[in-house]
């Protein structure tokens, strides 16, 4: 019997992501405060729950962030799960061009950390551990706090773009 179709080259990395960009991700904004006390941030898609005793979550940054060796320094970090209407906010603390912060509406918790404003939920962790992971390292923060503010759509990435959720029931 022929294959439907032909397997891809893992090992070509533009095929490599091809092929995972068709598993749909959360989309988070990991912020911190800096040295001189500004907010800062960075997108990822790779967030998720790892443990419920003791409760821990995780993240993937890439090796070559600038901003994530800023957050590692300040030693703890706030994942801010998107809505679906924060695509625009998305794009521009993702471009890594000027001020990432500018007109984002955003308060400081009680841990000191930027918690953005209309972001679904909200999940301040201290760093537990830093893991080599390949060209990205794995994040493992204990959660000190955590928030759902709102009961709407997440923002997704999907195929390259970005988008809702839509139930089917």
């Amino acid at each position: 019997m022929q294959p439907m179709f032909e397997a891809a080259d893992f090992r070509d990395p533009k095929e490599f992501r091809r092929i995972l960009g068709h598993v749909p991700t959360a989309v988070s904004v990991i912020t911190a405060l800096s040295e001189k006390g500004e907010p800062i941030g960075m997108v990822v898609g790779t967030f998720t729950s790892v443990s419920l005793d003791p409760p821990l979550v995780g993240f993937f940054p890439d090796r070559k962030s600038r901003t994530w060796s800023a957050i590692k320094m300040a030693g703890h970090f706030c994942a801010n799960i998107l809505a679906a209407d924060q695509a625009r906010l998305c794009r521009q603390i993702a471009s890594g061009e000027g001020d990432r912060f500018a007109g984002v509406e955003y308060s400081i918790s009680t841990h000191g950390l930027p918690v953005i404003a209309n972001a679904l939920a909200s999940i301040e962790c201290r760093i537990h551990s830093v893991n080599d992971a390949g060209d990205h390292y794995f994040v493992l923060g204990e959660v000190l706090g955590m928030e759902a503010v709102h009961a709407t759509d997440p923002l997704l990435f999907f195929c390259g773009r970005y988008g809702g959720f839509s139930g089917l029931v």
